[in-house]
């Protein structure tokens, strides 16, 4: 008696939603029906490609408005404990995660003399720090072109997912604590005339700590759009002083310096739409290989 009443606790509400009674619709998948699905998806992936390839290679490099990127090859940004290597609570301004760093920083956890690392990890630490300077060659003399670099990270970053600490001054917060290791100078030193641009909401910090995809990336570091330059770059001698200070060798890598502008489809890349093109194309393929397979092997019932 007891065995039935536990059975009658635990059994379902008797619906259509518990019971597994609601209409359902499976696709019954024909000749007819993959063939010409085939095609269309094929013709509108060719499409695609076609106007993302196009569009691709009508950017022109050094006409306005200028990006200035820098790039890095063989830095491998997506694995998985470098990734892991940060301390989100730090970089989200709480400064109880600055004496106690989270464990999954280490090595970069606490230096040499047992000190901690704000902020810590392996991705602050490999901040990019080369720096540039770009100048038009006029009549002889050097005109420095101006740089605009506000808003080249993404709005979520510095509006939501990092915050600096409620302290002023700021510097006050990491008191008892250490720059990363490989840092010329400390978070809060990144740009101190322009709060609203330094510690963990500072650009250039923001933008290396938006891990790249692939081994071979580049990164936005300013945009060229004011003054003489706000349409571009006119044609003429330039010159580029760049301090190095970014080491490359020890991981077999490389650095350059692009200049591009962008269209609705983002910067230069060739990649996707030769990728649609490919994906289109395999269906168009297949398509034919079914039609004809369908045409010699078609089973009696289909006709």
């Amino acid at each position: 008696m007891v065995k039935h009443e536990q059975e009658s606790t635990n059994r379902p509400d008797n619906t259509a939603f518990t019971q597994q009674r609601l209409p359902a619709w499976q696709p019954m998948l024909s000749a007819g029906i993959v063939i010409p699905g085939f095609l269309i998806i094929g013709a509108a992936f060719i499409g695609i490609g076609v106007a993302l390839f196009v569009t691709s290679q009508s950017i022109q490099v050094l006409e306005g408005p200028v990006f200035f990127y820098y790039a890095l090859s063989n830095f491998f940004q997506n694995h998985r404990r470098y990734g892991v290597s940060k301390d989100d609570n730090q970089l989200f301004g709480d400064t109880s995660y600055f004496t106690s760093p989270s464990s999954s920083c280490s090595p970069y956890q606490y230096d040499s003399s047992n000190k901690p690392i704000v902020p810590c990890g392996s991705v602050a630490n490999s901040m990019f720090s080369d720096t540039f300077q770009l100048y038009q060659v006029v009549n002889g003399t050097n005109k420095l072109v101006p740089w605009d670099g506000q808003g080249i990270a993404w709005w979520t970053d510095y509006s939501i997912k990092y915050r600096n600490p409620s302290v002023t001054p700021l510097q006050n917060a990491f008191n008892n604590t250490v720059k990363p290791i490989n840092w010329t100078k400390p978070a809060y030193e990144l740009d101190p005339t322009d709060s609203s641009n330094n510690g963990f909401i500072n650009q250039d910090f923001l933008v290396w700590m938006r891990r790249a995809a692939l081994p071979n990336f580049r990164k936005l570091y300013r945009r060229i759009t004011q003054g003489d330059y706000a349409q571009g770059l006119p044609a003429g001698n330039y010159l580029l002083n760049i301090n190095y200070s970014y080491p490359v060798v020890d991981f077999g890598g490389r650095k350059k310096v692009v200049l591009s502008n962008v269209s609705w489809m983002g910067g230069k890349n060739d990649f996707l739409g030769i990728a649609y093109l490919v994906i289109g194309s395999l269906c168009v393929v297949m398509s034919v290989v079914m039609l004809i397979v369908y045409a010699k092997f078609k089973f009696p019932d289909e006709e």
